[in-house]
């Protein structure tokens, strides 16, 4: 199996992945120090799932984990370089580049400190590698427009497989009113790095 083919379940550190080819999935990602490590060590210890790195989460606590992570980004602690409108853009554009070439883009949002996408990739490709393309290309030419140096992704990110069609659209709104639920707009389609707004353009 080469580097680029679909993988199934495998861990790269913490979090496991499911790669499985063409089967729609949510993806989520955010920067490098968005969450403080003491406080991520804490969630960690209070759901014990810092024992082995090697071992999967139990299915509650890694929903419980996804919700006090999303929950803390929302409030927009920490860097936010993403609400730069050069650095959105940029995040963007990576997401649309190759959609239709290595996958199906359906639903995107550029948050100020995170990323979600709903994607299904093609037949032959390794989500692992979308991911990984996305951010060391983005992470390169924002760092030099922000004129810094380091680490601008946190180097793992969630991914969770589509089950079904009502799960499909409720993962497709859940991205797109993710600004309006973090306050930072009043409908889906008045922010500006999201596929809700292409969506609503005539």
């Amino acid at each position: 199996m080469s580097a680029d083919e679909p993988r199934g379940w495998h861990s790269r550190g913490y979090l496991p992945h499911f790669d499985a080819g063409d089967v729609p999935q949510s993806i989520t990602f955010r920067l490098a120090g968005s969450i403080p490590t003491a406080v991520h060590q804490q969630w960690r210890e209070e759901l014990r799932l810092g024992a082995q790195a090697s071992q999967p989460p139990s299915p509650f606590a890694a929903a419980e984990e996804r919700r006090r992570i999303e929950d803390y980004l929302n409030r927009g602690i920490g860097p936010t370089w993403l609400s730069d409108p050069r650095i959105g853009n940029l995040v963007e554009g990576a997401l649309l580049f190759f959609d239709g070439a290595r996958y199906r883009l359906h639903a995107w949002v550029v948050m100020p400190n995170h990323v979600h996408t709903v994607i299904t990739p093609f037949a032959d490709v390794s989500m692992c590698q979308l991911v990984s393309s996305w951010k060391s290309y983005s992470a390169t030419r924002a760092n030099a427009l922000l004129r810094r140096q380091g680490a601008f992704w946190q180097a793992d990110y969630f991914d969770r497989f589509i089950r079904s069609e009502g799960h499909f659209l409720a993962a497709v709104s859940y991205i797109e009113n993710n600004p309006v639920v973090a306050g930072l707009c009043s409908a889906p389609e008045k922010w500006r790095f999201t596929s809700a707004r292409r969506r609503a353009s005539p």
